[in-house]
């Protein structure tokens, strides 16, 4: 099964897309990839091969969000929505209604794009801020946009590029001088109604998030430098829209005596020549270096607005070079006294190699004591926190199906976490058989003189020891990288004690398979 989902899902970090017989390369492109940032929100590889399945098995077209089409998509989307919001200030204030069918085409374009990507969203899974499965459900990603952007893309998304361009050929087309003129007034109009597409700035802000949600959320470089890129961006658009301002309003005016545009001569200048006085400007007096009265609310709005960019510009640097990841930094400084402790010890290099690798695998790079934080919640709390991270794996074991609320409740706060590495011996025969595993994610391999099985994310081993207290009759490897719950016999019979009725019926349950006396099956 796992080379059949292997060859249906991507089996490279590096974005190759595979496809089976049964799926077509198309296909292939909706699927979540096998990279670094699906094994981080995933767990495994064996869960993203699962998370393929069930958007197979869904039978629907959506994109999944860790998709490379959907990766492709946004780099898109973001490209042309940046291009849109620098182009459409210029042709309004610069073009003068000669806009060449290049730019039309690229309008019609855009404008052609945008519609489709409102449609392309009710087909876009999400990844919800509290969960990880992704939702793929149709009816529950319509309801979702409908209830969030879809209002505001609609409008972001009108057609003002289409109407201009019939408009514009209505207007060529005229040879009657009054129809004409007032032809004119309605293009000058739909010009300035176009203002409208800006509002797909926030459409650029969205793109921006989620290209830091696709992208290696391990590394907090990574989201670092796309938060610095965007504020850069917004801090850019800023400027060229109050640079675009300050020549289109004195076109509004047509041009008086006494403005700016007049006193340098730029009436016939080229477009560079006028964005480029624009821009100089508008950076003037966002720093008050220099201005003039004679637009006097357009100098103060610049003012003011340059005033605040900067203010916004190093609060939000300094915010985020000082709240960047904590948990990352405490978690190189702890490796920083591992590696010391390590070196004055002395220690093989291959073992300090592998140390290093569990606190990796353990941690994740994030530095948190997880024992800190379980002692200082309320015991209320404690027992959500592990009903939401366990509750699946132990409702999975035949025996705890259907027992006392009360008493999963008692279960679950006893159990521990514990990561093992490749290669790692979980227990071996013969061993007292003192606990059983729940696996989160990973793949482990038990083998037996009879038998060998391979188990992965959900699966459960050891837990005849539970009820026994044997001996284990078999050996479990770790296969990979594996994040386990484990339940010990002695905090099990603790938990007992306050329910004799539960104590009751499990030892009326049948012997478990590969059960017998003194021994404890996996």
């Amino acid at each position: 099964m796992n080379q059949l989902i292997k060859s249906m899902c991507t089996v490279s970090g590096s974005g190759e897309v595979g496809s089976s017989r049964a799926t077509s390369g198309w296909r292939s492109l909706l699927l979540p990839q096998l990279n670094r940032q699906s094994l981080y929100v995933y767990g495994s590889e064996v869960a993203v091969e699962q998370e393929c399945i069930r958007q197979l098995q869904s039978g629907v077209l959506v994109i999944h969000p860790f998709s490379l089409l959907r990766s492709y998509y946004i780099m898109c989307m973001m490209a042309i929505t940046f291009l849109n919001l620098i182009g459409i200030p210029m042709e309004i204030a610069f073009l003068d209604g000669v806009n060449g069918l290049g730019w039309e085409g690229f309008n019609v374009f855009s404008d052609t794009l945008f519609l489709i990507d409102v449609a392309v969203n009710f087909r876009m899974g999400i990844i919800p801020e509290d969960s990880e499965v992704a939702i793929l459900d149709v009816k529950q990603i319509r309801v979702s946009y409908l209830r969030s952007w879809f209002l505001l893309d609609v409008i972001a998304a009108f057609p003002i590029g289409y109407i201009l361009f019939f408009a514009d050929l209505q207007y060529h087309s005229q040879d009657n001088p009054s129809k004409t003129n007032k032809m004119m007034r309605i293009l000058m109009f739909l010009r300035i109604l176009s203002l409208i597409r800006l509002v797909r700035v926030s459409r650029l802000v969205r793109f921006f998030n989620e290209v830091e949600k696709v992208s290696n959320a391990n590394l907090e470089v990574v989201r670092l430098f796309f938060r610095i890129l965007s504020l850069f961006m917004m801090i850019f658009l800023l400027c060229h829209w109050n640079g675009c301002i300050q020549y289109f309003v004195p076109m509004l005016e047509e041009f008086p005596s006494d403005c700016w545009v007049r006193k340098e001569n730029l009436m016939n200048a080229t477009v560079s020549v006028k964005y480029s006085w624009g821009v100089f400007r508008a950076l003037s007096q966002m720093i008050a270096l220099s201005y003039d009265y004679v637009e006097m609310w357009i100098v103060m709005v610049s003012m003011v607005s340059g005033c605040m960019m900067y203010t916004v510009l190093v609060a939000n640097a300094t915010t985020m070079i000082a709240n960047t990841d904590p948990t990352a930094k405490e978690y190189k400084s702890k490796m920083c006294r591992l590696e010391h402790y390590m070196g004055f010890m002395k220690l093989p290099p291959e073992l300090q190699l592998r140390i290093s690798s569990y606190y990796q695998a353990r941690y994740g790079g994030k530095w948190f004591d997880e024992n800190d934080i379980m002692d200082t919640v309320s015991t209320a709390l404690k027992e959500q926190i592990l009903l939401a991270m366990c509750s699946r794996l132990l409702q999975r074991v035949p025996m705890f199906q259907e027992l006392d609320r009360n008493f999963m409740n008692a279960v679950l706060v006893k159990l521990r976490y514990d990561v093992f590495q490749e290669g790692d011996v979980i227990f071996r025969p013969n061993t007292p058989g003192e606990r059983m595993f729940l696996i989160d994610h990973g793949q482990v391999s038990v083998e037996a003189d009879s038998l060998e099985r391979e188990l992965c994310d959900g699966d459960y081993f050891g837990e005849a020891c539970m009820l026994t207290k044997g001996r284990y009759v078999a050996t479990a490897r770790a296969l990979t990288d594996c994040q386990c719950f484990s339940l010990s016999w002695l905090d099990f019979q603790q938990a007992l004690e306050c329910f004799p009725a539960v104590r009751k019926h499990l030892e009326k349950l049948p012997p478990l398979p590969g059960e017998e006396p003194g021994a404890c099956s996996f």
